[in-house]
């Protein structure tokens, strides 16, 4: 990277679009050297953050997520908004992913220019979100965008990740797919704050508007994230762009009600809490794979794991306890 950190930080504070797309791919990046400098830019810019409205956005496949993104993003453009839309791309890390593949799908939002769009790589990470997403929503805040939207790979007993990283947990539904009650999971409806049911027109609108009258009875039966929410079962159509703002109005009146309550700062504190945990893990793994006393008899450890001849959790507690008296 040319740019200092510091120099860097500046940019992106004065919302240079390119210096943005430079810091993300500084953060997301895995080299060393590109570590640190990555550390630095985020502790310069982590104040100017956390003022946006943070919005998850999770759905099966083929449920419409980026007609959906596209159409919202441009309503938010519309009432003089700046929403910032990070998407993930389901490529592994060794094809890197197709970079304008989101783009293309979005493409009118994309030429706006209160609008930025990036895709990321998810690689390995579970949970339905890119490694550094949390990183990148920070730069974007930073950067003067007053909404960030971000969108998982698509709904799976893992993509729980989102919801843990934003303020409204938007849940995306299509009609007609047979049986909709059961290909839902349990957990990402208890964690949903907002249901739309999308696709709800042509000969599809009276399916809609049974699904989700079905959806809203179901959810009687769950507990809401929030006390004093309750769980809306919306119809729209993404195509036609008809009840997208409706969508959205009730996105800010959730983001309204957990400020006023409090809600919003404890949400916010326990993300950080969690976002250091997880790096806290990630950080000790990769120490102890490069650690040269505890590596020389990894690679044996995990194959007699592999075999069956050594249990993982008694090999997980040997390995620990050699890096253990290592550091001793």
């Amino acid at each position: 990277m040319a740019d200092s950190a510091d120099s860097l930080a500046i940019q992106i504070r004065d919302g240079d679009r390119r210096a943005l797309a430079r810091g993300i791919t500084l953060v997301e990046s895995t080299r060393s050297d590109h570590r640190l400098q990555a550390e630095a830019l985020l502790e310069n810019l982590v104040s100017e953050s956390g003022r946006a409205v943070r919005v998850g956005i999770t759905g099966t496949p083929g449920v419409g997520k980026s007609t959906f993104i596209e159409a919202l993003g441009n309503r938010i453009v519309d009432a003089g908004g700046r929403p910032a839309v990070l998407t993930v791309d389901p490529s592994s890390t060794r094809t890197g992913g197709s970079i304008l593949g989101d783009k293309t799908r979005m493409e009118l939002l994309s030429r706006r220019r209160e609008a930025f769009i990036r895709p990321s790589p998810s690689g390995n990470t579970l949970g339905g979100v890119a490694r550094r997403t949390r990183e990148a929503m920070i730069l974007c805040e930073a950067a003067g965008f007053d909404s960030i939207i971000v969108e998982t790979v698509g709904v799976g007993q893992s993509e729980t990740t989102v919801a843990q990283m934003t303020d409204t947990f938007v849940l995306l539904l299509q009609p007609g797919s047979g049986d909709e009650l059961q290909g839902i999971k349990r957990g990402i409806m208890e964690l949903a704050d907002v249901v739309v049911v999308n696709k709800a027109d042509g000969d599809q609108l009276k399916i809609a508007t049974r699904a989700a009258a079905d959806y809203a009875a179901a959810l009687r039966f769950l507990s809401p994230r929030s006390r004093d929410w309750k769980v809306p079962v919306m119809t729209c159509s993404s195509l036609n762009d008809e009840g997208v703002s409706e969508v959205w109005a009730r996105v800010n009146e959730h983001h309204s009600i957990l400020d006023r309550s409090g809600e919003l700062e404890s949400r916010r504190a326990e993300q950080s809490e969690a976002w250091f945990w997880n790096e806290a893990s990630e950080l000790l793994i990769s120490e102890l794979r490069e650690e040269r006393a505890v590596a020389a008899g990894l690679a044996s450890t995990i194959e007699s794991v592999r075999r069956g001849t050594q249990p993982a959790t008694v090999a997980a507690r040997r390995v620990i306890s050699a890096w253990r008296s290592n550091d001793a």
